[in-house]
């Protein structure tokens, strides 16, 4: 695939890197009507508490969605100029694309195709889950093989990517 620039910026990281902290300021300094895509489900109380106090974080000048499943689609329907749209995240998308048996090479080629035609300024999230061990088990191998490949497809349509570590920004792109 030969890399075709848009205007999204992908922000990667690990877990509790401040990704999402950075990707929300690259939004907030904007004068654009903010939209949030939150993909996580609460598939427990531990994730409900996360889910809660993300939205609580974010404040009242959010609009969220959320879109554990079809998000093409509802990217489209917000999709516009004068907008931007903050997606969170991508594995969290893949672990319920995952779940429910979706076709990963469809749905992770329709979000690549769909990105450099967006008219929002688009931030996109993901946990980085390649740099550990070997995972132990068949579906979390499965998982952090999805993952990479998805962030391989995105990264190639990305105008920006930053990799986060302990809240600090390396820009790897644009």
């Amino acid at each position: 695939m030969s890399p075709v620039s848009s205007g999204a910026t992908f922000v990667l990281g690990g877990a509790r890197s401040g990704k999402s902290r950075f990707a929300e300021q690259l939004v907030t300094d904007s004068t654009l009507e903010r939209h949030y895509i939150a993909t996580g489900r609460a598939w427990d109380e531990e994730m409900r508490v996360r889910i809660d106090q993300h939205k609580a974080d974010r404040g009242d000048l959010w609009t969220t969605h959320e879109e554990p499943l079809d998000l093409v689609d509802k990217l489209a329907s917000i999709d516009g100029e004068g907008r931007a749209v903050l997606v969170d995240c991508l594995t969290l998308w893949v672990t319920n694309l995952m779940m429910e048996g979706r076709d990963m090479v469809a749905e992770f080629a329709a979000l690549a195709a769909y990105l450099p035609r967006a008219k929002a300024r688009l931030v996109i999230v993901s946990n980085e889950v390649g740099l550990g061990i070997v995972p132990e088990n068949r579906m979390a191998r499965e998982f952090r093989d999805h993952v990479g490949r998805l962030h391989q497809l995105i990264a190639a349509v990305a105008a920006d990517v930053y990799f986060i570590a302990a809240g600090l920004p390396l820009k790897m792109k644009g």
